[in-house]
């Protein structure tokens, strides 16, 4: 974690508690709702789409309360409690960060009255799952779904094979994404206030553009892409 996690995300560690236990959703729940007004939500596993935004936009995160198998550490497709809180809890208190969470709640109730709720799905992923920021000590990983990977925590960071772009909202929801092994490509944001000031504008007319435009292969070559290429400190 301290080689490939983001800083915010390490700080906020401690306020977990015992990370050898398992964790009581209420009493971090009192301490998310001291510091960004978050609380926590036990849920058996996925719910429904309405369901999960109207939580997300009323700042209370869905967390499943079963666990996964050893074997699956590596990744796991269906997310299970340490996914959900030792992946996304602790950058909740983080005041930015949980203000956009909140944000992306709202635009997804706004997406299903707008059938658009696959173009933004593809937002979630590449933010929120699988989202990489650029740090002093050099790339740095935020999204849960890197945070709770052993093997894609590394990965994403270190490997030469992913494409690593810039953030840039339209090509992210243009870019497909696969669910059953590691990403093919990294979108890389400078700050959590960045990724909160891009995404804050009405995505109606966005939607109605990419209605007419072709999605992309998570792996594809597009020529003006803004590939990532800053250095990391190992």
């Amino acid at each position: 974690m301290p080689r490939y996690a983001c800083r915010q995300y390490l700080d906020s560690l401690a306020r977990l508690g015992d990370v050898e236990a398992i964790p009581r959703f209420e009493e971090i729940s009192a301490r998310l709702r001291r510091s960004t007004r978050w609380e926590l939500v036990a849920v058996p596993g996925l719910i429904p789409d309405d369901v999960f935004f109207r939580h997300l936009a009323n700042r209370r995160l869905p967390v499943t309360d079963w666990l996964h198998k050893p074997e699956e550490a590596d990744y796991i497709v269906e997310p299970d409690v340490f996914h959900d809180f030792f992946g996304h809890v602790p950058l909740l208190f983080e005041p930015v960060y949980a203000d956009y969470l909140q944000e992306y709640g709202l635009g997804g109730l706004k997406a299903l009255e707008l059938d658009a709720l696959g173009i933004l799905a593809r937002l979630y992923w590449y933010t929120i799952e699988f989202g990489l920021v650029v740090e002093r000590s050099g790339l740095r990983a935020y999204g849960t779904g890197l945070l709770s990977s052993k093997g894609e925590l590394a990965y994403c960071v270190e490997s030469q094979s992913p494409r690593r772009m810039h953030f840039d909202l339209l090509r992210i929801m243009r870019t497909e994404y696969r669910i059953d092994r590691f990403q093919d490509s990294y979108f890389v944001i400078d700050s959590f206030e960045q990724l909160l000031r891009e995404t804050r504008p009405d995505f109606t007319p966005l939607y109605a553009r990419l209605a007419r435009l072709p999605g992309y292969a998570p792996d594809a070559d597009v020529g003006d892409d803004a590939l990532f290429q800053g250095v990391t400190e190992t």
